[in-house]
């Protein structure tokens, strides 16, 4: 595992200083750019190739009726994203990201984690495996995104296991769920809580998670591997990656929040995290849609710290 290289965040917090700005003056941009440093290693960081990826998974959840869209839009959706109709996809042309989408075996849905556990530990390595291998090594960052009909309850009730709570604390309306469904959702996660009881990061994707979260991590760990900046898109992905940090706190030390999600538990999941999004626009779309907005921020933050002049060159002292 690569660690964050303290002396390339030192040379970029030097260049910050000697830019023709008072000290301070672009906030969070300039933290962006050291976080963006230490974790490429150079003092200048690069964003030549940023990569998205967005995974897809089905889920037996849905059964319950937890959501107003059948799991086959799942698929739909993916062909959608193939064809450029996507919202991910006009946001990828303007960030300058290059999109990938990977679908897991959408024509097999997860088990109904009020039945049994969504995934065998052996289906989670596999999947997981395929998350690593989705990930581009010469990428400058990786940009992480989802699409799954029923995932927001996944996402609720991996919340609920990593930071406590029940159903009502942490679901959200997703894709429009009327009050019948949001009744179900709650009731789901309580009975799924009282049935698998994980402690470790696969544990707990095999009894509650969708392939599209055991993926998401996968691709965290890989990016981890190799010192590769990560960008989170919203509560589905946001509640993933949180399920890494029963195996270690420290699991995202490399990784931002893109946004800050409408889903009303995703306030409160960044707080458990102790973490701060880049952007808070009040979206909960999913596709990665959050975290390629906030990519344009990131690229104007990296632009500022390698293209501005410093008081030196500008014959200013």
């Amino acid at each position: 595992m690569k660690a964050f290289d303290i002396a390339a965040a030192n040379g970029a917090r030097a260049r910050q200083d000697s830019l023709t700005k008072p000290p301070g003056s672009l906030g969070r941009l300039e933290e962006l750019a050291v976080f963006m440093a230490g974790w490429q290693g150079r003092a200048i960081p690069r964003l030549n190739v940023a990569q998205v990826v967005v995974f897809a998974g089905n889920h037996g959840i849905v059964a319950q009726g937890v959501n107003p869209f059948p799991p086959e839009v799942t698929a739909l959706m993916v062909e959608n994203f193939r064809n450029g109709g996507a919202a991910i996809n006009q946001l990828c042309k303007v960030a300058g990201a290059e999109l990938s989408v990977v679908p897991l075996d959408l024509a097999h849905p997860t088990a109904d984690f009020t039945k049994a556990s969504a995934m065998t530990v052996s289906e989670v390595d596999q999947t997981m495996a395929a998350g690593a291998a989705a990930v581009d090594p010469k990428a400058d960052v990786l940009v992480l995104g989802e699409m799954g009909i029923g995932n927001s309850t996944i996402a609720a009730a991996q919340s609920a296991l990593v930071f406590g709570g029940c159903g009502k604390d942490w679901v959200g309306p997703g894709t429009g769920a009327n009050p019948e469904e949001m009744a179900n959702k709650r009731r789901a996660i309580d009975e799924g809580l009282v049935l698998h009881r994980p402690k470790t990061t696969r544990d707990a994707l095999a009894a509650f998670g969708g392939r599209e979260q055991a993926a998401i991590c996968g691709a965290i760990l890989q990016a981890r591997r190799i010192g590769l900046p990560v960008i989170l898109d919203g509560f589905i992905c946001t509640a993933a990656a949180a399920v890494l940090t029963l195996d270690n706190p420290d699991a995202l030390e490399h990784c931002l929040i893109g946004h800050q999600s409408a889903e009303p538990g995703h306030q409160r999941l960044i707080a458990g995290l102790e973490m701060s999004p880049i952007l808070s626009l009040d979206m909960r779309l999913g596709e990665g849609s959050g975290a390629a907005v906030a990519l344009m921020v990131l690229r104007g933050a990296i632009a500022c710290h390698s293209g501005m002049a410093t008081f030196a060159e500008a014959g200013i002292g």
